[in-house]
């Protein structure tokens, strides 16, 4: 040890001796003539640090680099624990400032694990540097360096809880002791807790997990995660169940007296649906049914009162006299008073019996002529009648027969092909059915729909099974509600939801994490024009003849943005209907409107909806261009049911933006389920997808379960979704319960409406995990049921085997050829240019036969916001262009050959040649129909 210590101390004098000889002779030469052109000096000036030694944590073996510069400097040596570093182990060089001009000399030393571990002292192991000039030295500030690392128990796992709704959900988490200390994350249900986009959420407090108010949601698999530089650790996951305590609805009528006369009983009841206990919570206490003594009238038959006097006698020699019901009046059901009310007898004493006989003669003769007169009248009413009802019940078969078998809600589907996946591809699956509810519920298994089943205040729609063809089916007959309209007090509190909803996208077990690029195809197009498409998109762009000036060609792109971005182009209650759809290049100079198609998923209704289509401008902000309902001579919409075509003149960034006007706006949703096996060989994970109903919406779950090696297990359903603030629940049915076992309380899960409703474009999901008992369980059967609270409702039905590899199920529309996203010239449009440009020179301009484009439009039902293709150069070329992309998919050049038919037949009348051309120009669109 003391030669150690010795050979330290010689080190150290050496050291500054060098520097003490270095900086006499650096200041010898400052003191010298100054040559011109020579370096800026820092004389006066001590050594200042540019760069100081920062903390560092060595990972397993890993040696770490220790940095530090200063100017100006002569030399920069290290200290670590106060001695200094072997000059051999610096490793140093020095450059010039180019903005000072000064030198700045910079140094660096490397710090093993061995040098850490082997240091034992009061402190961490430190460093630091010093710097001298001539004036003297300077000190840099410590740097310490430790051995990071991260132990494997937790001290302290969250607990699992059973909460009640809106309760109050606290789960402590202590992370394992670690260099650095570990960061928190909390997991449900595998998927992370984001509490930014969750104000319900709180995840800051000491590594807690904190609900504020639980919802059934929040029920799941909770699992506490600590990381930091070494590793991350999990704890032992907490189950969070959150039940609903029953709660009693309000009371019905008292019944009617249960005996007719007397003392009886009267009983009203009620139900534990307000809400129906769920998760086991508890059942309401009280009683069911109320009794109360009643006393129920018994009846009083009537009596007579005295006859009152005779009257005078008449000139029929009667005279009459009466008596009333009322000695007693009957009550209470009481009996009538038996006899008659009245009498009359013979005045005189037979003295005018012989006019009386004649007279009676005359009544009974003009009483029998209008008896007979009355009963000719009965019986031509009763004739008109008859037919009447005959012609009636004759038409309404004939109309019942001609639709729909009677029922004009029927809706039939095709027998389902086998599928080697299903359980039984023999006996098909039940198909989807349709159902409103007026209360919200969720059954955890068959037990629990018996015990809820049926409630008194379900609403379930008539349902008839009969067969067609061999395939069970259903019936469905619905009462047409009432349209309700936005009150003011829930108008503002559903823009007020949706407001919140997108500041911070919340979404159940997602939305699923998409890709940040851009969707993108390019093309270059001269005079002949061309097409752009984004397959599998709904999404296309028809540039036509004559758009691009002879002898000139843009290169022309189209982009799907993806991501939040499009999510601002809402404000208010608007939401995305569309994906935002760019084309460009912003310079681009056309003669005509391009054609663009983009998909939407809306049900389109004037009544209910307000559907705007708007631009991106500067700053990222949006203007409106039109709504798709008026009218406009820079723009030019038509909705489809499913796509919207525009005639654009400006390229841009375009998308369609609805507001709800009532409760019964509808918004199409496409299901989905997705499933494969876990980690283990005993793990099964069906991942339910719902997203707004555009292609390119559910590409996204595509890309994303092909990625993960999941598989389509059902073909893809549609869900109208309404705007009735009601949340959209997924619930899992049906499981074989002797071959498979899935998590308590997650078989219902819920999204809230504006997680639905503002999704824009972005897919949420849910996740069910089942476990088989065996590996000899090959097969899964089951039922995945969405429905909306008071709204409609999907079955997607699983029959798939498990525990083998099994060949992906491609959707339908995926299998058509979706690899040409750019075609140019005469094959990228369906009608021949030569047959175009004698439509056009035909219609363009009028003539006394009334056949210019105004009749094209109104044939090929393109006859709204007629002023926009007024105001172009050739109205019937946009207007074939228009049909073009309406009809790019069909290519239905029949119906453009009938139209065009149906024309020619209105003035028949021509020359022999005009005639021979229609003609030709016909029989050359039906062959190219034909090809």
């Amino acid at each position: 040890m003391g030669a150690l210590k010795k050979g330290r101390h010689l080190h150290t004098a050496a050291l500054l001796l060098f520097v003490y000889c270095t900086s006499s002779v650096i200041s010898k030469g400052a003191t010298g003539d100054a040559q011109p052109g020579s370096q800026p000096s820092a004389q006066g000036t001590l050594p200042h640090f540019i760069q100081e030694p920062e903390d560092a944590y060595i990972v397993k073996s890993n040696p770490i680099k220790l940095r530090c510069r200063a100017t100006p400097a002569l030399q920069i040596f290290f200290k670590c624990n106060g001695e200094w570093v072997h000059q051999n182990e610096h490793f140093s060089h020095e450059y010039k400032d180019l903005n000072t001009g000064l030198k700045v000399r910079e140094v660096m030393i490397n710090v093993s694990r061995q040098q850490v571990e082997d240091f034992h002292g009061p402190e961490d192991y430190w460093c630091l540097c010093v710097a001298w000039s001539h004036l003297g030295t300077s000190k840099s500030r410590k740097a310490t360096v430790r051995i990071a690392y991260l132990r494997k128990n937790f001290e302290q796992d969250p607990q699992g809880k059973e909460v009640p709704i809106n309760g109050m959900i606290v789960l402590h988490c202590r992370p394992p002791e670690g260099v650095p200390v570990a960061e928190v994350e909390w997991l449900k249900n595998e998927e992370l807790v984001n509490s930014q986009t969750d104000d319900n959420i709180d995840t800051r407090a000491d590594h807690n997990l904190i609900i504020n108010e639980a919802r059934l949601s929040d029920s799941g698999n909770y699992t506490c995660m600590a990381s930091n530089i070494v590793a991350k650790r999990r704890s032992a996951t907490a189950t969070v169940t959150v039940f609903v305590n029953g709660g009693w609805s309000l009371w019905t009528e008292w019944s009617p007296c249960n005996v007719p006369c007397g003392r009886g009983v009267q009983k009203r009841s009620r139900t534990c649906t307000n809400p129906a206990p769920l998760n086991g919570g508890a059942f309401c206490e009280g009683m069911s049914v109320q009794k109360i003594s009643c006393n129920a009238p018994c009846p009083i038959d009537g009596g007579w009162d005295e006859w009152s006097e005779w009257t005078v006698c008449n000139s029929q020699c009667d005279r009459q006299r009466s008596r009333e019901c009322n000695s007693p009046a009957p009550k209470h059901r009481g009996k009538m008073c038996e006899g008659s009310s009245e009498t009359t007898e013979n005045c005189t004493d037979g003295q005018c019996a012989q006019s009386m006989d004649s007279g009676s003669n005359d009544v009974a003769l003009y009483s029998g002529l209008g008896a007979g007169i009355i009963a000719v009248g009965i019986l031509v009413v009763a004739i008109m009648l008859y037919r009447k009802n005959q012609s009636e019940y004759g038409v309404d078969v004939i109309d019942s027969s001609a639709l729909a078998g009677g029922f004009q809600s029927f809706n039939f589907k095709t027998t389902r092909q086998g599928n080697p996946l299903l359980l039984n591809s023999s006996i098909p699956p039940d198909l989807t059915v349709g159902r409103t509810y007026s209360t919200s519920l969720c059954f955890q298994d068959g037990a629990d729909k018996e015990l809820f089943d049926p409630l008194p205040d379900i609403k379930v729609k008539v349902q008839n099974s009969f067969m067609v063809y061999g395939v069970a089916e259903r019936a469905e007959f619905h009462a047409k509600e009432p349209v309700e309209t936005f009150p003011r007090d829930l108008s503002r509190d559903y823009c007020s939801s949706i407001d919140r909803r997108k500041k911070g996208l919340l979404t159940f077990n997602g939305p699923l994490n998409g890709s940040k690029e851009h969707l993108k195809t390019t093309g270059v197009f001269g005079q002949p024009g061309g097409r752009l498409v984004l397959p599998n998109t709904g999404v296309s762009l028809l540039v036509p003849h004559g758009a691009v000036a002879e002898n000139m060609s843009w290169e022309m792109y189209m982009v799907i943005s993806l991501g939040e971005a499009s999510a601002n182009t809402v404000e208010g209650c608007e939401i995305l209907l569309s994906p935002e759809v760019m084309y460009g290049p912003p310079g681009l100079d056309l003669s005509c409107p391009v054609a663009m198609t983009i998909a939407h998923c809306a049900e389109v209704d004037s009544e209910n909806w307000n559907i705007q289509l708007k631009r991106r401008i500067q700053d990222s902000k949006w203007e409106e261009v039109m709504l798709v309902e008026d009218e406009s001579t820079s723009c030019y919409c038509l909705m489809d049911s499913t796509s919207c075509h525009l005639l654009l003149n400006q390229p841009g960034s375009y998308a369609l933006v609805g507001e709800p006007l009532t409760q019964a706006a509808i918004k199409r949703l496409k299901l989905a389920v997705f499933g494969n096996m876990e980690g283990t060989s005993m793990s099964y994970s069906l991942r339910v997808y719902c997203v707004d109903d555009t292609p390119h919406a559910f590409q996204g779950v595509v890309a994303a379960e092909k990625s993960r090696g999941g598989q389509l297990l059902e073909e893809p359903k549609m869900l109208p979704f309404r705007a009735n603030t009601f949340s959209l629940q997924v619930s899992i049915q049906d499981v074989p319960q002797f071959l498979w076992s899935i998590k308590p309380f997650t078989t219902c899960q819920e999204f809230s409406f504006p997680q639905v409703w503002c999704s824009n474009q972005q897919p949420l999901h849910c996740a069910f995990s089942l476990e088989r008992y065996s590996q000899a369980t090959t097969q899964l059967s089951c039922k995945i049921s969405v429905r909306q609270v008071k709204g409609h409702e999907q079955i997607l039905q699983v029959y798939t085997s498990v525990g083998k590899t099994e060949k992906e199920l491609v959707p339908i529309f995926m299998q058509t050829d979706c690899t040409i996203t750019s075609q140019t010239g005469p094959k990228a449009f369906k009608i021949p240019f030569s047959i175009r440009q004698r439509i056009c020179a035909t219609f363009d301009t009028a003539n006394a036969k009334g056949k210019d484009w105004q009749l094209l439009a109104h044939k090929l039902h393109l006859d709204r916001n007629l002023g926009y293709f007024a105001k172009q150069r050739s109205p019937s070329a946009v207007i074939l262009c228009l049909w073009e992309a309406r009809h790019q998919d069909t290519a239905d050049l029949d119906a453009l050959a009938s139209a065009l038919e149906e024309i020619g037949k209105i003035h028949p009348k021509g020359s022999p040649k005009g005639r021979d051309e229609q003609e030709t120009d016909l029989n050359q669109i039906q062959a190219c129909g034909q090809r």
